[in-house]
């Protein structure tokens, strides 16, 4: 029986459905290791995770199955095994799981028992839930391999526990959401960690896939509750734990290094950094284009993706109307100044004037209203999609998720683009962010030191400007009083009656909330954005277009 081990975690992405490529990451981290017994990757870290219906193909599942066995072949050198998690198939069932490669073959493979099936997850469409789990003996050490979900609920680690497993090692892909640090570290680890007396290592994946963003953030506890090592937030690392028997026989892993782990509103903007970036590079764009209006929501987008991708790979365009205002023009031109973006200006008036021309006949005797103000944000979509489809960029696109809750967006519009990392950001968010980024570098950021848009963009009343002297509190509530409701009506699921007994007035809160179920036909056919909290539009609310249930 040994008395010593040193595991290895890699804290690392995954390129979904790359698996030669993803195979090769994990052989390159295992040469470039330092000495040890093994070595660890996230969770599905073969296939990437999540990898939604691909599973259910076939030829993945085979391919999968190959890599495996060449990584396996891999490990015949003597040198660390490697815990590895792949898609299974078991008769006519797919599993999660994770596979013992050591000596030159699969040892063991163990598979997922609890599959999460809320928000942004649908294991249970894909996968098979396996029967609780046997520990791995490895080395003369019983390793309990619970994975993910496994110990977000007490009963793996306690079977496990309770079959003579002496350590957990848990890898995961768990998803970023505002203040899930604690929850992953209080709420989930170190409650496993007191009811099974056992030290417990999370180990979590980093990087965007779509609307998701991995934070890393993986840890090790030791059985007294106590934190050994806190790997950092969204950055790949590679650490080295030492682990001893003490003389009762329980293991212990030594002190390693404790990051610190952002706070609010820094976390928000990295998760926004490496959603954009990682959306733009992996699907091969070589930048972003994007409408500059001189409002907050546009300053903010083009802030995150010059600190993204770097000023040479965004192109800002400013798409004046007659109703565009001067402190507008200026407060773009001074954005892109700051940022060290191109910015080119394309006005919209001719386009506006043969629209007027065009439709005279058919709006004849109809005085000016919202189709007139909608056909003017059409022609600024149509305009940055030429630019787009003529040299490439992405074309990014700036609503933020307060605006996108009522509707109070041009579906065809500014709605349209390829991605928005503001979508799953309320207003009053937006600006916290702005007024973070004004005085804070991002430490990811490839952006300027200093401020990246003038003092005025964050103080002057929001407007989309598409008629005379509009302001966003003409059509809607102020923004202190819209996002709470808002809030509770999405984020909390409320009703408007709950909402009303938090101080809100009756007739505000049933108005909103009968925009919010108005506007679900334009929200599904919205662009993809960054996953923020924990009720995103996409893949965490699900609502039915035609609906006809109001609590108010």
């Amino acid at each position: 029986m040994t008395d010593r081990l040193i595991i290895t975690l890699v804290q690392c992405g995954q390129t979904i459905g790359d698996l030669v490529g993803n195979a090769d990451a994990m052989l390159k981290a295992r040469a470039e290791a330092e000495p040890c017994d093994l070595i660890v990757f996230p969770e599905l870290q073969l296939i990437g995770y999540p990898p939604e219906d691909l599973v259910l193909k076939p030829a993945l599942i085979a391919r999968a199955a190959a890599e495996l066995d060449r990584l396996a072949a891999a490990t015949a050198d003597g040198g660390p095994a490697m815990l590895v998690g792949s898609v299974f198939q078991r008769e006519n069932a797919l599993y999660n799981g994770i596979a013992l490669l050591d000596g030159g073959q699969v040892r063991a493979i163990r598979l997922k028992h609890e599959l999460p099936n809320y928000g942004t997850f649908d294991e249970k469409r894909l996968f098979a839930s396996a029967p609780l789990q046997s520990p791995v003996p490895f080395r003369g050490v019983m390793l309990g391999l619970p994975l993910c979900e496994d110990i977000w609920f007490p009963t793996v680690c306690g079977h496990l526990k309770a079959m003579g497993a002496e350590l957990l090692i848990a890898p995961h892909g768990s998803p970023y959401e505002i203040e899930k640090d604690d929850r992953r570290l209080h709420a989930v680890a170190r409650a496993r960690v007191a009811e099974t007396g056992l030290p417990l290592v999370f180990l979590n994946r980093i990087g965007g896939q779509d609307e998701l963003v991995f934070d890393g953030a993986s840890f090790v506890v030791n059985a007294d509750g106590t934190l050994s090592h806190q790997l950092p937030d969204w950055e790949p690392a590679t650490v080295r734990t030492e682990w001893k028997r003490s003389e009762t026989g329980g293991w212990h892993c030594a002190p390693g290094e404790i990051h610190s782990l952002d706070p609010f509103p820094q976390d928000v903007y990295h998760a926004m950094i490496v959603g954009l970036r990682d959306y733009v590079n992996a699907n091969g764009f070589p930048g972003v284009v994007l409408g500059l209006s001189g409002g907050i929501d546009s300053a903010l987008s083009a802030a995150v993706a010059v600190d993204a991708l770097g000023a040479d790979r965004v192109w800002c365009v400013m798409l004046p109307s007659r109703y565009t205002s001067q402190e507008s023009l200026d407060d773009a031109a001074e954005c892109a100044r700051l940022l060290g973006c191109r910015l080119d200006s394309i006005p919209i008036a001719p386009a506006v004037d043969a629209f007027d021309a065009m439709l005279s006949q058919s709006f004849e005797g109809r005085a000016p209203d919202l189709a007139e103000e909608n056909i003017q944000s059409r022609i600024r979509a149509v305009t940055l999609m030429g630019l787009s489809n003529k040299f490439g960029p992405m074309l990014l696109t700036t609503g933020n998720k307060s605006e996108m809750s009522v509707g109070y967006a041009t579906i065809y519009g500014d709605m349209s683009g390829g991605y928005n990392v503001l979508k799953d950001a309320y207003k009053l968010t937006v600006f916290d962010l702005s007024r973070w980024r004004n005085a804070n570098k991002p430490p990811l950021g490839l952006g300027p030191d200093g401020p990246v848009m003038p003092e005025s963009v964050i103080t002057k009343p929001p407007s989309a400007e598409l008629r005379p002297d509009q302001r966003d509190d003409d059509s809607l509530p102020p923004y202190e009083i819209l996002d709470p409701i808002l809030h509770g009506l999405v984020e909390e699921e409320l009703s408007v009656a709950e909402i009303v007994a938090r101080g809100f007035d009756l007739a505000t809160v049933t108005r909103i909330e009968r925009l919010l179920y108005l506007a679900e036909y334009k929200r599904r056919q919205a662009p993809p954005g960054v996953k923020l909290g924990i009720r995103n539009f996409g893949r965490d609310r699900r609502y039915p277009i035609t609906n006809r249930f109001r609590t108010g």
